[in-house]
């Protein structure tokens, strides 16, 4: 410990600190200064700082006549010969020392008494020799100073800083100065994902319509009711009175077909006719698409192949105008995922595939704009794979069978005939959709490596110029960066590793949200 003595006129005292123990035997005898010539009295005052349990000494160059203390709880001053004075802390506090000398002069100091130290050198031993076991190799220096634990060294990576400042909080509190190695570059995962999308429907219809033009003087029909029956009207028709007899002329009757049937037949001499309507349809629409996506380590990439559709909201009226908005929904192919390198070597992955499509048989009316609905199909898990590795994520069926059956009462009871006053429609579909996903630990080329090119059927135009179109992009001095440090900060590197602030597109939003940015003008809603 280090004490301050003041230059006296009266005298000229020099501070040392000595460690005292037992009953309070100075541990190391100073040297004699050398005894100035006498000076004129001087008053001002001088700071002592002493901790508890610890002694000061302070050696004068002119005999001791007298020595007062402030506060004897604090501390207390004892002349142990005429030249020397030896000062004890005793409390934790503040109080004044005033020493005169055989001439007259006195000399003032603040005596300061702090706390005993909170780190012993054994517990910094301690310290020391944990870090040395569990880090080895790794230089670290830990020094202690108003009860605060000062790490410095440099580390191999911030597993060993964490472990680093959990030993050494042992000892009090730490001041994390350490720098640690630079780490490699965070290994980029490429996911190769495959979308299979199976859809087959079938539909079986059967539908009759009897009508009659004029057989038996009667105009009228008999249908099922799953088809438009046609429209029959009589034109025509006149009664010719001449003096031998009266002629008359029947009406025209005129069917008229609304919906024209597989198989139509009429009978002209029967004034009668049947329609008849049998259909049988398949489809199979298939649907598959390969995207490739690469993604650091730990943060999350996207994919959307489709697009938005436009749908109007109504942003509310005023006199008998209506203000209509233009918002946009995303649908088609999604996919949202987040690699993570595990400390075993394994790929932890969060996925959530979704397809989507515009249905518009269930569209709805809105202010007279029609506004599709979605059919979406969505998977959300998380897998662990090796390298190269992949999984299936089957079993999305959507099967739907739908069957309406209609009949003529009474009619279409009777056996064999009564087929033809009966209708059937029967639909059936069948949706199944299966997602592929393979992760890879993958590199980027090289700088300097030939890059990939596609093969395109046409040539494009030739440039306008000879300048390469990179010419832009050469390196400099200027523009080429510095190579990278060998260590830095602690802290420096966790700052860079915090995420980036997530991309936000205009217009558009998160999968099935809606986004803004496109209103039309005030318009007249359109009549219901």
């Amino acid at each position: 410990m280090r004490a301050k003595a003041g230059i006296s006129i009266a005298c000229f005292c020099a501070l040392s600190v000595v460690l005292c123990a037992g009953l309070g035997l100075k541990a190391q005898t100073p040297p004699p200064l050398p005894r100035p010539a006498a000076v004129p009295n001087q008053d001002s005052a001088n700071e002592l700082s002493v901790g508890v349990g610890k002694s000061v000494l302070v050696d004068c160059t002119r005999p001791i006549a007298r020595v007062a203390m402030g506060l004897g709880d604090v501390a207390e001053a004892q002349a142990i010969s005429p030249y020397e004075i030896m000062v004890n802390g005793k409390a934790p506090g503040e109080t004044s020392l005033i020493i005169w000398d055989t001439r007259g002069g006195r000399q003032f100091f603040n005596i300061t008494v702090r706390t005993g130290p909170a780190v012993s050198s054994d517990n910094l031993d301690a310290v020391r020799r944990e870090l040395s076991i569990e880090l080895p190799g790794q230089p670290l220096k830990i020094t202690s100073e108003n009860s605060m634990i000062f790490l410095r060294g440099t580390v191999k990576d911030l597993n060993s800083s964490a472990r680093a400042v959990q030993i050494a909080s042992t000892a009090g509190k730490v001041v994390n100065l350490l720098n640690v190695n630079v780490p490699p570059a965070d290994p980029q995962i490429l996911l190769k994902v495959r979308f299979a999308s199976v859809d087959r429907s079938k539909a079986k219809q059967l539908g009759i319509n009897l009508f009659s033009t004029g057989l038996g003087n009667t105009v009228g029909g008999v249908t099922t009711g799953q088809f438009a029956p046609p429209f029959i009207t009589s034109s025509g028709g006149s009664v010719t009175q001449t003096t031998t007899s009266t002629i008359v002329t029947p009406p025209t009757n005129t069917a008229t077909f609304s919906t024209e049937g597989n198989f139509l037949a009429l009978f002209p001499g029967l004034n009668a006719g049947a329609e008849i309507i049998a259909l049988e349809s398949k489809g199979v629409v298939e649907v598959l698409a390969e995207p490739n996506i690469v993604a650091v380590n730990g943060r999350e990439a996207s994919f959307l192949a489709g697009g938005e559709y436009p749908y109007p909201v109504a942003q509310g009226s005023s006199g008998g105008t209506t203000a209509i908005s233009i918002s946009f929904k995303e649908y088609g192919i999604r996919l949202n995922f987040i690699p993570t390198v595990t400390p075993r070597g394994t790929i932890r992955l969060q996925v959530a595939p979704e397809v989507s499509a515009l249905d518009f048989a269930d569209a709805v009316d809105i202010s007279g704009f029609d506004v599709p609905a979605i059919t979406t199909r969505r998977v959300k898990t998380e897998v662990e794979l090796n390298d190269g590795q992949s999984f299936v994520l089957g079993g999305l069926l959507d099967n739907n069978e739908t069957e309406t059956f209609e009949k003529v009462p009474f009619l279409g009871d009777i056996p064999i005939l009564g087929k033809f006053f009966q209708s059937m429609q029967r639909n059936r579909t069948n949706t199944e959709l299966i997602v592929i996903v393979t992760p890879e630990i993958v590199a980027p080329i090289a700088a300097g490596s030939a890059l990939p090119e596609l093969k395109f059927p046409t040539k494009f135009l030739p440039p306008n110029s000879g300048i390469p179109m990179n010419t832009p992009d050469a390196k400099t001095a200027e523009n080429t960066p510095a190579p990278a440090p060998a260590t830095i900060p602690v802290e420096k590197l966790i700052e860079s590793m915090r995420p980036e602030a997530p991309l936000i597109i205009e217009g558009g939003g998160g999968f099935g949200t809606s986004g803004g940015g496109i209103s039309s003008a005030p318009t007249s809603a359109p009549p219901q």
